[in-house]
């Protein structure tokens, strides 16, 4: 599923770079889903990347955690891991561009794309089942652990939201991951098979265990 999604993703992302229409039908254009009703661009949104440098980074964060998150939800929910999966990285483009939404609704000049929110929202999935996984960023070697990552993450992304001085859709990676962690929890509460918060502190513990 990890692999699909990414094909896709790049074929679409690789389409929309030469053709502006694709582009424009497709971002997140939050006065269109207003007036229009225009709801799929919470979507397809998350399938077009503004460069090849933004897809590469995307892509590459969601195979890294992506396979492993797939690996375990069809250990936690057995045969259906694979849709209960795909509906978390689905309902996360949605959830995380919520806040942008309400505050941009009538925001002629506002546009936003690429799948950060869902990523992030697997990332922290991920984050959530192995917490004593060592976590880098690109020439930051893996030596945070990931549940002191997960904060920093956070923190950082609602810093540079606040300040506010870049291009790049924070509010949609705070959401996403803290929807991330959300849904591993009710799905697991809700299949019976997996309690998501004593797994995590398990995790913990194992990691000074070690």
């Amino acid at each position: 599923m990890t692999l699909i999604i990414i094909i896709i993703t790049a074929i679409i992302s690789f389409a929309a770079f030469s053709n502006d229409k694709i582009m424009n039908d497709l971002i997140f254009y939050p006065p269109a889903v207003t007036s229009n009703n225009q709801f799929y661009r919470f979507i397809t949104c998350g399938f077009i990347h503004a460069d090849l440098g933004h897809l590469i980074f995307n892509m590459f964060s969601l195979y890294m955690f992506g396979k492993f998150v797939e690996e375990k939800f069809n250990d936690i929910f057995g045969t259906g891991g694979n849709l209960v999966y795909l509906l978390l990285y689905i309902s996360a483009l949605v959830v995380s561009l919520l806040p942008t939404y309400f505050k941009n609704k009538n925001n002629q000049h506002y546009r936003s794309l690429g799948a950060s929110g869902a990523v992030s929202a697997v990332v922290f999935a991920g984050l959530m089942i192995a917490p004593y996984i060592k976590v880098g960023l690109f020439i930051i070697p893996p030596v945070i652990p990931g549940f002191v990552f997960g904060p920093l993450y956070l923190i950082i992304s609602a810093w540079l939201d606040k300040r506010g001085r870049d291009n790049i859709n924070h509010s949609a990676h705070i959401w996403g991951a803290l929807f991330g962690i959300a849904f591993l929890i009710i799905a697991g509460a809700v299949s019976g098979r997996y309690n998501a918060v004593e797994e995590f502190i398990n995790g913990i513990r194992l990691y000074f265990s070690n």
